[in-house]
């Protein structure tokens, strides 16, 4: 009873330790780079993208058929 009692909560602990370990391993990394969790990156909209600019190239055209017609 007692022995079973404490394989519970061995194999309790198992997953415990198991489930939590990648949330540990982030706060380690977080603190390891002084509050940047992912290092260097640029704030949101310094930079430009491909993506962006062909979306903006779509728009501008489709902006200029309906409503310049030219």
């Amino acid at each position: 009873m007692i022995v079973d009692i404490f394989l519970v909560t061995f194999f309790m602990w198992v997953v415990a330790v198991c489930a939590f370990a990648p949330l540990g391993y982030f706060i380690y990394m977080y603190t390891m780079k002084s509050g940047e969790p992912f290092g260097d990156t640029e704030p949101h909209g310094d930079s430009e993208s491909k993506v962006l600019e062909v979306v903006g190239l779509a728009i501008h055209a489709l902006k200029k058929g309906l409503i310049g017609g030219k």
